[in-house]
């Protein structure tokens, strides 16, 4: 069962969301010395990613940061590649300290699945940070997602919705210059975090975030398949939750 927590504005949503990151990972360093975490991009995260980086308590040395997704040949250099993203945003800020385990798209798909999928293997994940797409993704999986693969990454085909998204935050020039591939973490790993932190702000999810929590669990709704994740906290803001029934 999603645990839903609609606060007043992004900046609370970012705030809320990664202070409750933060306390799992000082959990964890205290249960384990180590805390293994996912992280995120995209505009949901600008907030969070914000905040995190600010928390206090955290040894950031003893953190290994995975990346959830990245497009399939988009130099690290581009203004939309997560990479850098992950690198300006979150390993910078805490002074380089975390390892962090990117995805890189650039080379040969196949053989950047194999190395991620060998270095995830086997390993507690304490927190993943994600949010929705407009498309209802999670990750980059979109509809209809594969819920059966055991490939913790997996080569994906973007949709034109998911594709469109990313030309609309201004991400890309034209839609043209949007890849149409992506490495993305896949739908049965992200599920075996122990916490999942997801955070959806803005009216133009609301439809995605109505399906994920209210409708069916199916791959033509990814997201919805966190209805069966045993902890999984939702933050949205007001516009977000707009079509919410209950």
């Amino acid at each position: 069962m999603i645990d839903l927590r609609i606060v007043a504005d992004k900046d609370t949503l970012g705030c809320e969301a990664a202070k409750l990151g933060a306390e799992a990972i000082r959990a964890a360093q205290a249960s384990h010395g180590h805390a293994n975490i996912i992280v995120a991009t995209g505009a949901s995260q600008f907030e969070v990613l914000g905040h995190l980086v600010k928390a206090e308590g955290i040894d950031w040395s003893k953190v290994t940061a995975f990346h959830l997704d990245e497009y399939v040949g988009l130099s690290e250099a581009h203004p939309a590649s997560f990479r850098r993203y992950l690198r300006d945003r979150f390993v910078a800020p805490v002074g380089g300290k975390v390892e962090f385990i990117p995805v890189d798209g650039e080379g040969d798909p196949a053989g950047e699945t194999a190395r991620l999928n060998a270095l995830i293997a086997g390993k507690r994940i304490d927190v993943c940070f994600a949010g929705i797409g407009e498309n209802c993704h999670l990750a980059f999986n979109d509809p209809p997602a594969d819920f059966e693969t055991e490939q913790p990454y997996i080569v994906v085909t973007l949709d034109e919705a998911c594709r469109n998204q990313q030309f609309g935050e201004g991400w890309f020039p034209t839609f043209a210059d949007v890849p149409e591939r992506a490495i993305s973490m896949s739908i049965r790993q992200i599920m075996k975090s122990e916490l999942i932190i997801l955070s959806v702000p803005d009216e133009r999810k609301a439809k995605a975030a109505q399906a994920a929590v209210e409708g069916p669990v199916s791959p033509l709704y990814p997201a919805s398949i966190l209805q069966q994740h045993a902890r999984t906290v939702l933050f949205m803001d007001p516009p977000a939750a707009s079509l919410l029934k209950k």
